[in-house]
C-alpha cells in the first residue's frame, strides 16, 4: 500500500512538471476540453435551477411536497368545528373564502366577478343552461351604477400559511398571528389586487358578503401568491369580528368549500377533525384528504429533459476528449527517448503510464475548475441582470450538483483522453534509448 502511494505521488509530481514544461500544449488541451466540461456544468446547473423554479411556482398554489390537504364542504357546522379544532395550532392552517368589495358603497366594482383588473368582463353575466343551450340571466344589479370599487377574493387564515405555501414578499409585511385580533382587519394583498389599488384610488370601505357591517381594512403588505385574480389574506379571527362564522365561506361564485393544510406528521389533527366533523353531521364521504406529491409527479419529465441535454453535452465533451487524445499522442511521440531512458534505469511500466495519465487528469481537473468558476460567475451575472424579471430565482445559489458534475466530467475526460497515450508510453521498449 505504501509502495503504491509512493508511485501515485511520483506520477503526480512528474505529471505536474510535464504540464509546467509544456504550457502551450496544456493550454490547447484545456481550450478543447473547456467547452465540453462547461456544457455539462451548465446543463446540470440549469436542470437543478429549473427544477427549483418549477417547484417554487407549484408550491405557491398547491403547497410544498408532503403537505396534507383536507377539502371540506362549507355547509352545516363545518366551519365552526374546524376553527375550534385548529385554534392555536401551528401544524395545521384552515383557509376560508369570501367575496369582498373595497371602494365606494352602492356601486358595481370595476372588475365585476373578481377577475383580473386588466381583463374587463372576465366574470361575465350569470348564465343558465338547459337542453336548448345556455342563456344569460337578468342581472339583479343592472340598475346599480359602476363606480370606484374593486372586487377580490378574501382569504381567511387561522395561522401562517407560508409554512405550506411559501409566498414571496413584495412590499410591507405579512400577517402577525401572535397578537390580539384587530377590529380593523389587516389585509395582505396579492400582486393582482395591488395592481388594482395602484391603478384606482378607492375609498377604504370593505363590503363582505354575509358581514353585519362594513369594516375599514388596513393594508399592511403585498405578496406574490402565484394567483391571477385579485385576492387579500386576513386573519380569520379578525374576520369573525364582522361576520358570523357560518358565513365565512362564499358558495355563490365557485369558491365554496373549506380547505385545511397540515404537516405530514399532524396525524392527531387529521383524526380529531374527521371525528368532530362526522359527529357534527358532515358526511364522511365528503371529507377528502390528499398529499401533495409534485416532485414525484414531475420527476419523470424532469429526468427525461435532463438526460437529453446531458447527451448533447456529452457529445461536446467527446470533442474535447479527442483534442486531449491528439495532444497526448503527439507529446508521447516527442518523449519516446525520455520514457525509454526511464525504463532503462528501472522505472516500471505502470509508473510511466501513470505519469502520462496524471498529466491528462490534472489538465481535466484544472479545466473543470475553470468551467465551474465560469458557471458561478455566469449565474451571478444572469441573476444580476435578469433576476428581477424572474422572482422564483431570487436568492438562487450555484447548485453543488453542477460542481460535482463538472469535476466528474473533467476526470472522465482526462482518463479517456490519456488512456491511449499512457498505454503507448508504457509499451516503449528499452532499446529505443540507443537511438539517442
Amino acid at each position: 500500500m505504501i509502495r503504491l502511494s509512493g508511485r501515485l505521488r511520483a506520477s503526480l509530481i512528474i505529471g505536474g512538471q510535464g504540464i509546467r514544461a509544456r504550457k502551450l500544449r496544456t493550454f490547447l488541451s484545456m481550450v478543447s476540453l473547456f467547452l465540453g466540461v462547461l456544457a455539462v456544468v451548465v446543463v446540470q446547473a440549469g436542470a437543478e435551477i429549473a427544477n427549483r423554479a418549477m417547484l417554487a411556482d407549484v408550491e405557491l398554489s398547491q403547497g410544498k411536497d408532503g403537505t396534507r390537504q383536507m377539502y371540506l364542504p362549507s355547509e352545516g357546522r363545518t366551519t365552526p368545528v374546524v376553527l375550534e379544532v385548529l385554534d392555536g395550532r401551528a401544524d395545521a392552517v384552515a383557509v376560508t373564502n369570501a367575496r369582498a368589495i373595497i371602494g365606494e358603497p352602492g356601486v358595481k366594482p370595476i372588475n365585476e366577478g373578481g377577475g383580473p383588473i386588466d381583463q374587463p368582463g372576465y366574470g361575465g353575466p350569470p348564465m343558465t343552461c338547459d337542453a336548448n343551450g345556455c342563456y344569460a340571466l337578468e342581472d339583479p344589479d343592472s340598475a346599480v351604477p359602476q363606480g370606484q370599487a374593486v372586487e377580490l377574493q378574501l382569504v381567511g387564515l387561522t395561522g401562517d400559511i407560508r409554512r405550506f405555501r411559501p409566498f414571496r414578499p413584495s412590499q410591507g409585511q405579512w400577517l402577525d398571528f401572535a397578537g390580539a385580533p384587530s377590529l380593523a382587519p389587516r389585509l395582505v394583498l396579492n400582486e393582482q389586487a395591488a395592481k388594482a389599488f395602484t391603478r384606482y384610488h378607492v375609498p377604504a370601505e370593505m363590503r363582505v358578503d354575509g358581514a353585519t357591517a362594513n369594516p375599514t381594512p388596513q393594508i399592511v403588505g403585498v405578496v406574490d401568491d402565484g394567483g391571477y385574480q385579485p385576492a387579500a389574506y386576513v386573519r380569520a379571527d379578525e374576520l369573525t369580528n364582522w361576520m358570523p362564522v357560518a358565513s365565512m365561506n362564499d358558495t355563490t361564485s365557485g369558491r365554496g368549500g373549506l380547505q385545511v393544510f397540515m404537516t405530514p406528521d399532524a396525524v392527531e389533527v387529521e383524526h380529531a377533525l374527521r371525528a368532530r366533523l362526522v359527529a357534527a353531521g358532515t358526511p364522511e364521504d365528503q371529507i377528502h384528504v390528499n398529499t401533495v406529491e409534485t416532485l414525484e409527479r414531475m420527476s419523470t419529465e424532469l429526468a427525461l429533459m435532463r438526460w437529453i441535454f446531458l447527451g448533447m453535452a456529452a457529445l461536446v465533451l467527446l470533442i474535447g476528449v479527442a483534442g486531449i487524445l491528439n495532444v497526448g499522442l503527439a507529446t508521447v511521440g516527442e518523449r519516446v527517448e525520455e520514457f525509454a531512458l526511464r525504463r532503462a534505469v528501472g522505472t516500471p511500466r505502470l509508473l510511466l503510464a501513470g505519469i502520462v495519465l496524471a498529466e491528462t487528469l490534472l489538465t481535466g481537473l484544472l479545466t473543470a475548475a475553470l468551467a465551474i468558476g465560469a458557471g458561478v460567475v455566469g449565474l451571478q451575472l444572469a441573476l444580476t441582470l435578469f433576476g428581477s424579471q424572474f422572482p422564483a430565482l431570487e436568492g438562487t445559489a450555484f447548485p453543488w450538483q453542477a460542481g460535482v458534475a463538472g469535476i466528474i466530467a473533467g476526470l472522465v475526460a482526462g482518463i479517456l483522453g490519456g488512456l491511449v497515450p499512457a498505454l503507448r508510453a508504457a509499451r516503449i521498449p528499452i532499446a529505443t534509448v540507443m537511438r539517442a
